[in-house]
């Protein structure tokens, strides 16, 4: 895909990035033969032809396969490193993080070698990229309950660390409200909280209803079928709960991008967003969702900045940082 000088110019901020899903096979390859594991694919391009979804499952098979080469403080480090690299070339000036722990700590790998490799990262790449970043720990909602609250408080040691929680993995059969005295326990420890409603996926309104009366999110991480409920778009707006989409993605797991719904809803006043969400299996950083943005929509210039601009606002950066990025991303307008 050919991105426009404009595109890659223009300041950003990512807020739905989950770093397991930036792992590129050359990286897969290195840090395989590190660990002494031996993949079925022999080529970064019998890797990439391995890659046939159809779905949001189909997808997590895949995810949760290449996390098997990931063993070390640092194969985290390099994993979260090269993410930033690529991200700041992107002109991405902060991003909230996602990780999976569970996804890690339930094959023996533990929550401190998980954490401690992705936070050197963080400290590293602002120093010598100028990226600034936060890290959202995810909950897996296939797995129960009860370990999602045994992750909560194996992570409250590192708190420092840890801006906010979110929910993700596959939603078919395990709505929001499974976890909701886990989500209330990580307020009361002072995180911020977003969680998946996932594209078109069974009873995605009900879901959507549980985060915003029943769970309280602050943030929703996809969550474009909201467009079905009037009311609950006028709640969106009213709170200013923002949504964090990736037309990407969208175009590999559901019918389509979504980008003309989430133009309706940016009309409609709700702050929406641009995102990778798992940009190495589908294909397409941040530059790419933004540039599928202004091809299907012949979008001008004032519009993708009001997306970036969204962004800032619906994300929880320091209101010191965020009184920056809309200055550096309004000065791309003049």
């Amino acid at each position: 895909m050919q991105v426009s000088s404009f595109v890659q110019k223009l300041p950003k901020v990512e807020l739905h990035l989950h770093i397991e899903g930036t792992l590129e096979p050359d990286l897969k390859f290195k840090l395989a033969q590190r660990n002494g594991i031996e993949l079925a694919e022999k080529t970064a391009q019998e890797v990439y032809d391995s890659y046939q979804f159809t779905d949001l499952a189909s997808f997590l098979a895949s995810y949760y396969d290449g996390m098997q080469v990931l063993r070390t403080s640092a194969d985290f480090y390099d994993l979260a490193m090269e993410y930033l690299k690529k991200a700041a070339a992107q002109n991405v000036r902060y991003a909230e993080i996602f990780f999976d722990p569970q996804a890690h700590t339930c094959r023996g790998v533990s929550f401190d070698t998980v954490i401690s490799g992705l936070h050197r990262a963080q400290v590293e790449a602002e120093q010598t990229l100028g990226i600034q970043s936060a890290l959202i720990m995810c909950f897996l909602r296939d797995f129960q309950a009860e370990y999602a609250m045994a992750t909560l408080l194996e992570a409250l040691p590192y708190k420092k660390w840890i801006l906010g929680v979110g929910l993700d993995s596959d939603e078919t059969g395990n709505a929001p409200d499974k976890f909701a005295a886990v989500f209330a326990r990580a307020r009361q420890e002072g995180f911020l909280l977003t969680m998946h409603a996932d594209v078109d996926i069974k009873d995605s309104i009900e879901h959507i209803r549980q985060l915003i009366e029943e769970i309280k999110v602050d943030r929703i991480d996809h969550g474009t079928n909201v467009g079905e409920n009037s009311q609950y778009v006028d709640y969106l707006v009213e709170h200013k709960i923002g949504l964090t989409c990736c037309p990407v993605s969208n175009t590999w797991v559901s019918d389509g991008s979504k980008i003309p719904l989430i133009a309706k809803l940016a009309e409609r006043g709700v702050k929406v967003s641009i995102n990778s969400d798992d940009p190495a299996y589908f294909r397409g950083y941040i530059n790419e969702n933004f540039q599928l943005v202004a091809d299907e929509l012949g979008a001008d210039p004032e519009f993708l900045a009001q997306l970036s601009l969204n962004a800032v606002d619906i994300s929880w950066a320091a209101p010191s940082l965020k009184e920056r990025l809309r200055a550096e991303i309004r000065a791309t307008l003049n």
